[in-house]
């Protein structure tokens, strides 16, 4: 099947559909490191390194050399996330939704391709914050333009560790499809105790020691290129695994407080634990902000990449901070080839009843 991708990034999304059969015709993004890491992944897919508001028909003829001027099956992106970001909740001083300049403009991109290539089926990705209430015009506008076009809608907020990818990450993900509505596969994995595992059929969670334990030894531990905690370094030594700043706060009877109780972020000083999925990878490497290793050093592009279930040999380009936001803003390709696998059976399974019709 074929696919068109926008805002391709380094490639996770479309390497689950690959995976799932798709067959990407057409590649873009912005971010010259993104392009290069794509192009070293899919060297044979057509990839255009630029704006996607600048996108059209013609474009996508002339970069795909007519391949997406022939019946598209998918067109799938996810626009950039920081106008729906729940930081926006904090920051009152920068714009939210369509009233951010980047979201405004990269929506209505994705809607223009969405219009110009008419494909049986689109996924939207994005943060959960894209489905909260105070963002409602943005997906406003997408949900009205996908339905004049004739799309059947379905949408959800997905947790990746549902679908064994060993991070607890909440995305929205909208799916249309022309020729009937498309039904969410059901969760493989769960948090559930292990009496109600046997009941499910499913497994549990998978854990950031089962993805990451084996690339970790004794005499790496400490490098200084990874070094946490920056002048709390002592205080994260401390925390339990599993735990984050709120150890040190009277509120959980700590004898000598650090920290008063929600003072911070969430994420400050949070340290995985082995026992449990990793938290969601943040775009931006920071030396306090977790999640963090559970040996109290900041995680390598190499493990980060393990928890968002990239292969190992997966090509990345620029700095270890720019690596870095190429994997975190990336769709973990586990579950990219587990939405596209039932995305793909039940377009053929739409194309054999058509066809008996």
């Amino acid at each position: 099947m074929i696919a068109v991708s926008l805002f391709s990034g380094c490639g996770g999304l479309d390497l689950g559909l690959q995976r799932a059969g798709f067959q990407t015709v057409f590649a873009s993004d912005l971010d010259p490191r993104c392009a290069n890491s794509y192009r070293q992944n899919f060297p044979k897919v057509p990839f255009f390194a630029g704006n996607a508001a600048d996108i059209t028909k013609a474009t996508l003829g002339a970069t795909s050399k007519g391949a997406t001027l022939a019946p598209v099956d998918l067109l799938a992106g996810g626009p950039p996330c920081p106008p729906f970001s729940k930081s926006r909740f904090y920051r009152k001083d920068k714009p939210r939704a369509l009233e951010d300049a980047v979201g405004e403009q990269t929506i209505n991109a994705y809607l223009a391709v969405l219009k110009a290539v008419r494909p049986r089926a689109f996924i939207l990705e994005n943060v959960a914050g894209l489905a909260y209430k105070i963002h409602g015009s943005a997906l406003e506008l997408i949900i009205d333009t996908a339905t004049q076009l004739g799309y059947q809608l379905n949408s959800k907020v997905i947790n990746a560790a549902d679908y064994g990818v060993p991070q607890i990450r909440e995305r929205f993900f909208l799916v249309g499809m022309l020729e009937s509505q498309f039904q969410f596969p059901e969760p493989t994995h769960t948090k559930a105790a292990a009496d109600d595992l046997l009941v499910e059929s499913r497994r549990p969670w998978v854990t950031a020691g089962a993805a990451i334990g084996d690339l970790d030894t004794e005499a790496n531990a400490d490098d200084t290129g990874h070094f946490a905690g920056g002048k709390y370094h002592h205080l994260l030594r401390e925390i339990p695994p599993g735990d984050n700043y709120l150890y040190f706060t009277a509120k959980r009877g700590h004898s000598n407080p650090q920290f008063e109780w929600r003072k911070r972020y969430w994420s400050f000083l949070l340290k995985l634990s082995p026992d449990l999925p990793s938290w969601t990878i943040q775009a931006r490497r920071s030396n306090n902000m977790g999640p963090l290793h559970w040996r109290n050093r900041i995680l390598r592009i190499a493990e980060v990449m393990r928890l968002q279930t990239f292969p190992d040999d997966w090509h990345l380009s620029g700095t270890v901070e720019q690596q870095w936001r190429q994997v975190g803003n990336a769709v973990p390709p586990l579950l990219a080839e587990a939405l596209g696998a039932t995305l793909r059976d039940q377009l053929e399974a739409a194309h054999v009843y058509a066809s008996a019709a």
